[in-house]
């Protein structure tokens, strides 16, 4: 036994090390094409490209593209310095991928089941490889899955205060340490109410680490790049996801321990973070906000490795000057210049990404192969494949997003989304719920149809549920700004993992058509009210609904600026004295 889990670890931790290496390889790879690039526009002409950038904007509902002077005047070159920091920060992502991916294969094994949840276990044997929509509906063990996300959504408010006035860095390392004891105690766990304590703490360590990790790509990244740098956010939770899967697989077939080997390998993603976490730097932008303006410098200098950033932190100055300002960034937040950013970016945008329903399959993929008939080895193996779409998914669109645009990926992986979630449902609706035997023919396209569903998923609703919303909140809202953008959408993937699975047992195949439903409504909503914002300074974001056909109705359209530079008030005040 020793052996095999010598042997588990250290294809646990080999996996870690390709990972890492892959996200430098590509991340480099793809920088240094965006450097070329830039180089042949500039060649061509800046003010022809410009010119050519603003007209295609200003299509179709998306707002118009408004870059500042200052704004042209940002250099940048790809550094070491710069990757590593990015890559070392964006394992945070890995801490809620594992998450995801080990908490529903765990309540799938029978080990685990028999010592915590016997009735359930007793039910799944009478009905073996049959189709059954309640096999697993227990709310008890939906608890031990969706308490995590209630924890997280409690924490993400002292994550602000922490994000906010002791810098990004450290609300990194406190999400860190709180996963790491969290997933020592489940891993010891002699019953439920250990379980559920341990939960609450990985949930904390995930509060914290969602609300300053995004934060930390998004201000560490040049415009031009940020959505690719944003996503490796996203790509280490589906590499999490996927490598909680495969080591589900293995430890499946460690009688009886083996969930527990699952539960305590957390930790090493939580112990490289951590670590990892002691070298990096502090972004410019929480620096400037700290009254730390020569380290600020500093950083940026070895960020952007260049010394020509008089521009840019000119540009982080303002910003913290209209942030001081800012008694309570929270009601700031409710005020008519930020009303864009608080109904797409704090409320629509992270409600949505659990409603399009993906989170469920990713908790309970192996629970709902198990319920299609699978047997448990084949439903893990199942959701192998699903997990490894998804880490295609983000390669594809860390690729196009700054080529091809937000707003595409949104509206196109939607469609495809829907397409899928109705086939699901008419498939289900023939072949499914007699407490009959699946055909296999029948299992093998409800995997390929879920695995397309999770592509679209991937390079759409999944990454950009967490770029957009960390690139529109100006600098005196951005933390507080994030911590909505956490709590609702941990609240909301609470909710969903709480009711999943009584959904299913009750809806059966029309918990799907409700999906569908869903996202019918979340892609008219971003096609009718969300502006591109790729290759925007992050700084800029606020001028773009200062143009949009709806939201200048509501913010201004620019012609009334107060004297820090933001748009006023309609009674003239400055947006900023609040």
């Amino acid at each position: 036994m020793c052996v095999c889990v010598c042997i588990y670890v250290c294809i646990y931790t080999n996996a870690q090390t390709c990972a890492l290496l892959s996200i430098y390889i590509v991340a480099h790879r793809s920088l240094q094409k965006v450097v070329r690039s830039t180089a042949i526009t500039d060649i061509l002409g800046r003010e022809r490209e410009r010119e050519r950038e603003r007209e295609r904007m200003a299509g179709g509902f998306g707002g118009d593209g408004v870059v500042s002077e200052r704004a042209q005047q940002y250099e940048y070159r790809i550094t070491g310095y710069f990757v590593f920091a990015c890559i070392v920060a964006a394992l945070g992502g890995s801490l809620f991928g594992y998450d995801l991916g080990v908490s529903g294969g765990v309540t799938s094994m029978d080990d685990f089941l028999k010592e915590f949840f016997p009735k359930i276990y007793r039910r799944k044997q009478l009905h073996l490889n049959e189709t059954d929509y309640c096999k697993y509906d227990n709310q008890i063990l939906t608890l031990f899955t969706s308490s995590l996300y209630f924890a997280g959504l409690i924490s993400t408010f002292g994550a602000s205060y922490v994000t906010r006035n002791k810098g990004r860095k450290a609300s990194i390392l406190v999400g860190a340490v709180s996963f790491f004891l969290g997933a020592v105690l489940n891993a010891s766990a002699k019953n439920i109410a250990m379980l559920i304590i341990g939960r609450i703490l990985l949930g904390v360590g995930i509060g914290f680490g969602n609300q300053a990790v995004p934060l930390y790509l998004s201000e560490m990244a040049p415009a031009k790049i940020r959505g690719a740098v944003n996503q490796l956010f996203q790509l280490t939770t589906c590499l999490g996801i996927l490598i909680a899967n495969l080591i589900n697989y293995g430890t499946d077939k460690i009688h009886p321990w083996g969930w527990r080997l699952s539960l305590g390998l957390a930790t090493v993603p939580a112990v490289l973070m951590f670590v990892g976490g002691l070298f990096l730097p502090e972004t410019p932008n929480s620096l400037v906000e700290q009254g730390r303006l020569e380290e600020a410098r500093t950083i940026l200098e070895k960020v952007r490795g260049t010394k020509k950033v008089d521009a840019e932190f000119a540009d982080l100055v303002d910003a913290s000057n209209v942030a001081r300002a800012i008694k309570n960034p929270f009601r700031n937040l409710l005020t008519r210049k930020n009303r864009p950013q608080l109904v797409i970016g704090a409320l629509g945008i992270p409600a949505f990404q659990q409603l399009t329903g993906m989170n469920s399959i990713l908790f309970y993929a192996p629970v709902i192969f198990q319920s299609l008939g699978f047997g448990s080895g084949a439903a893990l193996y199942s959701s192998v494949f699903t997990s490894g779409a998804l880490v295609v998914a983000t390669f594809i669109s860390m690729g196009y997003v700054d080529k091809f645009g937000r707003r595409a990926f949104f509206l196109e992986a939607g469609t495809e989304m829907i397409c899928c979630l109705v086939a699901v449902a008419i498939t289900l609706a023939l072949k499914f719920g007699q407490g009959e035997i699946l055909p296999k023919g029948i299992g093998i396209f409800l995997v390929i149809v879920i695995c397309i569903f999770v592509l679209a998923y991937g390079r759409s609703w999944g990454p950009l549920g967490w770029l957009v919303p960390s690139e529109l909140f100006p600098l005196e809202t951005r933390s507080a700004g994030q911590s909505v953008v956490v709590c609702v959408n941990l609240l909301f993937t609470a909710l969903i993992a709480q009711c999943f699975l009584a959904g299913l047992c009750h809806l059966q195949y029309g918990i799907f058509l409700l999906f569908a439903g869903l996202i019918i409504i979340m892609s008219t909503f971003i096609f009718f009210l969300l502006p591109e914002t790729k290759q925007v300074p992050i700084e800029e974001i606020y001028l773009l609904f200062q143009k949009h056909w709806f939201w200048k109705r509501i913010v201004g359209d620019g012609e009334h600026i107060g004297p820090n530079g933001r748009p006023s008030q309609p009674d003239g005040k400055s947006g900023a004295q609040v």
